[in-house]
């Protein structure tokens, strides 16, 4: 009984341990300087499962590419105006910070209420293709539990909702 009040103790110790980290800022790793659109394309998948992209077939050999892969977001009205309601959007959700808004590209991190992850998303108007190319990667860890995916396909259903 006494090793399982001492196992109970430090697995307590070690999650708040966790938690402060978290919100100390300690998880949040650190921003990417290599993100926005280089060659018509926004930066390239992550080694692990944590991250979506839109452009994930133009990376064909990375081990990632099909766990990463998801569709671009369609045109509502012409590229700056998908731009700008995407905009509304990212700006009304928990979490969301926008850093940069140009009239074809949006930046935006999320960050997790408790532990303070950080994500980085960005959304691009491809001219060529004529749609909303995404990306959405978290900036530490191996996986997300699906989150990348799921926020990116809110931000579909939502921008599908608009007028």
């Amino acid at each position: 009984m006494l090793v399982i009040k001492w196992i109970v103790i430090v697995v307590l110790a070690l999650v708040l341990s966790a938690i402060a980290a978290g919100q100390l800022g300690l998880l949040q790793g650190t921003a990417p300087t290599d993100l926005g659109v280089h060659q018509g394309k926004l930066k390239g998948l992550s080694a692990t499962n944590n991250s979506v992209s839109s452009q994930a077939d133009l990376y064909p050999d990375h081990p990632q590419r099909q766990y990463s892969t998801i569709a671009p977001l369609a045109l509502r009205g012409d590229g700056p105006a998908t731009i700008a309601k995407i905009k509304a959007i990212v700006e009304g959700m928990e979490g969301a910070k926008l850093i940069n808004s140009a009239p074809d590209y949006l930046y935006a991190q999320y960050t997790t209420p408790l532990m303070k992850f950080v994500d980085d998303v960005e959304f691009w108007f491809d001219p060529a293709a004529k749609v909303i190319q995404v990306r959405s990667a978290s900036r530490i860890g191996k996986g997300d539990r699906g989150l990348n995916r799921k926020r990116i396909e809110a931000v579909r259903a939502a921008l599908a909702a608009m007028p």
